[in-house]
This record gives structure tokens, sequence and C-alpha cells, in this order.
């Protein structure tokens, strides 16, 4: 009995031990953010002048290839933060992104499409619980308090304080993030890198609720619209042939991979921002026989890139084959029968 108690004692304190162990492990994130593998290139020589042999004569050098001498700088091995940095997520249409020290910025186009930029960014802030430290509407400038981040890579999580702004930048709109504090553990943080990280966690977070919004707008559009869609020939502004639809292109881009799917396209790919799809096309008898159209015999069979175009009330669609070069004229044309019977089944959502 007393050695059976004995053992129970053992057990329970090598239990508790092990999980005090697990525990500190699983609080140490350091090995995410450190490489790797071997660490014996650390150890490597120095480089050093060749030497050539007595009696031999080496080739004129220029010094292309030479290898400059450099003073390393910062941490190696496991001290070194091998984590990517952030960048801007790409997910407004036509937006290009800059990054310069403590700030970021999102260039989009100065159109309608943008109007609400600063009351969507606004609703984005709040939407996320980011306490408002002073908003000003007239100059689009708000600056946050206290925004506390939860990375699961870092051992002790960091918190900043950004300027927020959208103005005009020539014919475009350019939404600003700027880092005015950035601490850890209450400890003011300088490093470059870190703050250029949470910057753009930051303008990542606007991006991509600015994009939820869209998005949720254009399928409210999409659900009020049971309207078919008008399909011509037509062509871009450097003659080459396209397909005209006359309909937004949030409804057309909402019923184009059910459209394509209907003449044989099969989308293995595709980019809402970038209104592009990979298609791959079979003909089939059922398929024209479904749609009670002929096929198109110009088209052949094989990988498609389709590029859909935002024309205000009208949308474009090319389609690219797999050489990169866009359809002919004679081949656009045949599409326009087809994809006006296509559209006319494929209901809005």
């Amino acid at each position: 009995m007393v050695h059976s108690l004995h053992k129970s004692r053992v057990a329970k304190v090598v239990g508790v031990s092990l999980v005090l162990l697990l525990a500190a492990c699983s609080s140490d994130q350091r090995y995410k953010r450190q490489v790797s593998g071997n660490e014996a290139y650390l150890d490597a020589p120095a480089l050093k002048e060749l030497q050539a042999p007595a009696g031999m004569i080496l080739p004129l050098q220029d010094g292309t290839y030479d290898v400059p001498a450099v003073t390393l700088k910062g941490g190696v091995g496991k001290q070194l933060d091998v984590r990517p940095p952030v960048q801007p997520l790409p997910l407004l249409n036509g937006s290009r992104s800059q990054v310069s020290g403590d700030s970021g910025t999102i260039l989009l186009e100065n159109s309608p499409q943008n109007q609400n930029l600063w009351s969507d960014v606004v609703r984005v802030v709040q939407q996320n619980n980011y306490g408002i430290a002073s908003r000003d509407d007239g100059s689009k400038t708000l600056t946050t308090d206290w925004v506390q981040w939860n990375r699961a890579d870092e051992d002790y999580q960091y918190k900043g304080r950004y300027q927020i702004t959208v103005a005009p930048q020539g014919y475009q709109l350019a939404l600003s993030v700027r880092t005015l504090e950035l601490q850890q553990q209450d400890k003011a943080i300088t490093s470059p890198s870190d703050i250029q990280r949470y910057n753009g966690e930051m303008l990542n977070v606007l991006v991509a609720g600015i994009d939820k919004i869209n998005a949720d707008l254009a399928s409210s559009r999409a659900g009020r619209d049971t309207s078919s869609f008008n399909v011509t020939s037509g062509s871009d502004d450097t003659g080459l042939p396209v397909l005209i639809i006359r309909a937004p292109y949030a409804q057309v881009w909402d019923r184009l991979p059910r459209t394509l799917a209907r003449v044989g396209m099969n989308v293995t790919d595709s980019s809402r921002p970038q209104g592009t799809l990979s298609v791959t096309y079979k003909a089939s008898d059922s398929d024209w026989d479904a749609l009670g159209a002929k096929e198109p015999v110009e088209v052949k069979n094989g990988d498609y890139k389709v590029q859909l175009g935002d024309l205000d009330n009208r949308s474009s669609l090319q389609f690219i084959d797999s050489k990169g070069h866009p359809l002919t004229q004679s081949q656009n044309d045949a599409l326009v029968a087809v994809f006006q019977a296509a559209f006319n089944q494929v209901p809005a959502k």
C-alpha cells in the first residue's frame, strides 16, 4: 500500500512537471521567427585573397565578380527574424501600394466607385472596435487610440497608435496609414522592420474591411437584379475584339462563372480584384442543345484567360488563348449569340 502511494505521488509530480514544461514551450514563439536547419554556415571561414602558385600568371581582373567585404549588422542564426515583411493586400480594384518608413499608402482611382472611401474607412475602424482619439471629417483624418495586436508568432503582443487619412493625390485617392507609436510590454519600439510590419497590419485591416463592404454591396445589387444581359461584339481602346455586356461589373462577375460553365468553359482559377479567370474550354454537343445555340466552331478547345473589364454601366469580356493571343474578330463574333443565350439561362443569385 505504501509502495503504491509512493508511485502515485511520483506520477503526479512528473505529470505536473510535464504540464508546466509544455506550457512554457507553448508560450515561446521564437521558433516561428527563426531559421530552421543546420547553422554550420555561421562557422564558415572568411573570404581571403586568392594566392596564385609560384610561376602561374592569373588573367587580368576588372573587379566585376569581386565579392565586396561587408560589416554585418543585425542578428544572425537564431537571432535573425526570417518572417517576410507584411505587404499591402491587392484586394481593391485598380489599387497600387506604396510603403516607406513608418507609413503605408494605397492609391485608388478618384472615381464615383470610391466616392465613399472615407466613410468606409471610418466604418471599418468602428467595426473592429478600434478607439478613435480624434477625427476630422473635413480633412478626412483620424487618429486611433491604442490598437492591441494579436499575432501567434509573437511572445509578447504589440500595440500601436495610427493616423489614417484619405486625400486626393493627382487623379487618384490616397488611403494612408502612419504609425505614431508602437510598443511591446509598454516599451517604445523603434525597429524599422517591426514598425513597418504593424503598419502593414493596420493598412490590411482597412483594405480587407473596405473590400468586404464593396463585395456586400455588389452582392446586394446583384441579388436585386433579375434582368437579362444584352451581349454585343465590340473592341477595346487598342482595337482588339471584346464582348460588350450591358450590365455593371459586379452583376456580370456574379453570373460569369456559371455562364462560362454553360458554354463548356471550366473555371480553374479567378481573381475578382483583377477581373481575371482561367478557363479550360471543351465543346460538348449537350451544351449547345441545352443552350439552343450553335457551337462556335471558330473557337478551339484549350486553355484561355478571360479578362472582365469595368466600363461603368457596362462590362467588357476578352478571351486570350494559351499563347497570349486574343481571339480574332470572327472568333469573338461567334461567341455573341452563345453568351447571350447562356446569360439568359443563368439568373442572379
